[in-house]
């Protein structure tokens, strides 16, 4: 069994050893410790000279780095905690995101920045935000988000080896330890892989419905972590109240792509956009009005889950109460369901 952690560093081997411009960059990265989630464990005793251990300077970090891609290089960035990637913005949104355009296609900027991102982990208001929103719009920044639906190792070295612009890495800490789903006669689940290659890379859509179920009446569509939980309300919602829906998780946050969702709602005409991050201004919001923008697309029922805006809460039971849980997802499914 593989879990996400170990697929993300499998995935960075893999990148290590394809191509030797590829280099790490990072807080407290080298072995034993391996980075404070332990994704980079094993590289710099692997690759000595190309793992780079940094002062705490993130946006020090993200200018060498940006230095480093437009020479030839394939640099990998760690941001220790989500919460940091507010302290390099002026790097990936004034400089990183826009060398390619300003330079009228003369230069690349190969840079991937990965950072883990969400809460329920106790660790407080600023190492538990959901920040990727602030990002999702920026032109030239691709944001890409792994799932333990699909393959992180092959989103990660594709992402690497294959793009030539900067693209922004978001690792929920609670997918670290979860599983790779393996799909198989006897699973709740069947999974559809929905390829993408409009990013330059592989970057795809997962499609999720109850094994032998009838046809759905809703579509949740949700990305990261949150997948893990819409697939236990998708159980509740069948088992306990006969409500059957299914489930898109994109990979790819940035730039949108919306056709595998419009080809779910076309058979559902009813959506659920989940996210983790706070509700006003963000990445479901964007998803609902794509969809209502579609043509001949006549949604029947949208509706918006996310975390309620105040910051993240160090105790526990607050904390919980701060975030969509599973028994939430299942009440909002059903009044969507049974909406007229």
């Amino acid at each position: 069994m593989t879990t996400v952690l170990e697929s993300l560093n499998s995935g960075l081997q893999r990148a290590f050893s394809a191509n030797a411009e590829v280099y790490l960059l990072g807080e407290d990265v080298l072995d034993p410790y391996g980075g404070a989630f332990k994704v980079t464990r094993g590289l710099s005793t692997a690759f000595p000279n190309r793992v780079l251990t940094t002062p705490v300077s993130e946006a020090g970090v993200a200018g060498v780095a940006a230095g480093m891609a437009l020479r030839g290089l394939r640099p990998v960035v760690e941001i220790m905690f989500g919460d940091f990637i507010t302290l390099i913005a002026d790097q990936l949104i004034n400089h990183l995101a826009k060398f390619r355009w300003m330079y009228n296609e003369q230069v690349r900027v190969p840079l991937v920045i990965r950072t883990p991102m969400g809460g329920r982990r106790g660790y407080g208001p600023t190492h538990s935000q959901t920040l990727e929103k602030l990002f999702l719009g920026v032109p030239g920044l691709s944001v890409l988000a792994p799932t333990s639906l699909g393959d992180p190792d092959q989103l990660l070295s594709d992402a690497i080896l294959s793009t030539d612009d900067p693209v922004l890495f978001i690792e929920n800490k609670l997918l670290y330890l979860l599983p790779i789903y393996e799909p198989s006669s006897n699973s709740e689940f069947t999974l559809q892989f929905l390829p993408d290659h409009t990013g330059g890379y592989n970057s795809p859509a997962y499609h999720v419905a109850l094994r032998e179920s009838p046809a759905p009446s809703l579509t949740i569509c949700t990305y990261g972590y949150m997948a893990e939980l819409a697939c236990q309300a998708i159980s509740k919602l069948a088992y306990e109240h006969e409500v059957f829906a299914d489930l898109v998780v994109p990979t790819r946050l940035a730039p949108l792509e919306i056709s595998p969702l419009l080809d779910a709602l076309r058979r559902t005409r009813r959506l659920l956009a989940l996210e983790e991050g706070t509700l006003s201004l963000g990445w479901g919001a964007e998803i609902l009005a794509r969809c209502i923008e579609t043509p001949g697309l006549n949604l029947e029922a949208a509706r918006r889950l996310a975390a309620k805006e105040n910051p993240v809460p160090a105790s526990s039971e607050l904390e919980a109460s701060a975030f969509p849980q599973v028994d939430q997802i299942v009440a909002i499914c059903l009044e969507i369901a049974h909406s007229r």
